[in-house]
């Protein structure tokens, strides 16, 4: 199917005038579209992230203040060979458990990470809990946690490797802040009625 482009009456007499030549018309035209797209994709491109490749790590933290209540998450993306923080993330996500946050942080973070396609991933959790269901130590026990827990299995696809590791509260302190200032600075998300 021919798509044609409509060109305002105004521009199309300008263009009769510099190229008299219907041919000529539609080369000039063919050619300033497929530069100006060009142009785009490239700008598009800029804003996409690098790939790194190699080994990236990733801390994740979520909490909520009472269980439930509001609840917020927080990631960082570091390259451990330069000690750059690549990406940070935090958000509040309305009123929910602290596995149910807990798992939600470990899900932005692998989307997060997605994006600059790492060769090894290392997730690093101050949930205990968290990081050995993933690992297989425990089983998951509440059915509400095997959609988070699906979905975190179907991101790990998307990488070569990725390793999930408990570390403790205070080496955590970074993703932890986020949460803390997610939940302390940024505004309540709408109520949304549980299904």
């Amino acid at each position: 199917m021919n798509h044609m482009v409509r060109i305002p009456a105004s521009l199309e007499r300008k263009l009769k005038e510099l190229f008299p030549r219907a041919l000529e018309r539609e080369r000039f035209v063919k050619e300033t579209l497929l530069k100006a797209l060009e142009e785009k994709e490239t700008l598009i491109d800029q804003d996409l992230p690098e790939a790194i490749g190699g080994t990236l790590h990733l801390f994740t933290d979520g909490g909520s203040r009472g269980n439930p209540g509001q609840a917020a998450i927080g990631c960082i993306l570091e390259n451990p060979q330069t000690g750059e923080v690549l990406r940070e993330h935090l958000e509040r996500i309305g009123i929910t458990t602290n596995n149910v946050a807990e798992y939600r942080a470990l899900i932005e973070g692998l989307k997060l990470a997605k994006k600059y396609h790492p060769n090894s991933l290392v997730c690093h959790l101050d949930s205990e809990l968290v990081a050995k269901q993933l690992s297989g130590e425990y089983r998951v026990k509440m059915h509400s946690l095997q959609p988070l827990v699906d979905e975190i299995r179907s991101l790990k696809e998307s990488f070569p490797e990725v390793s999930f590791k408990y570390i403790p509260r205070a080496d955590n302190f970074r993703a932890d802040s986020l949460v803390n200032r997610a939940l302390d600075e940024l505004p309540t998300p709408p109520y949304e009625k549980p299904e």
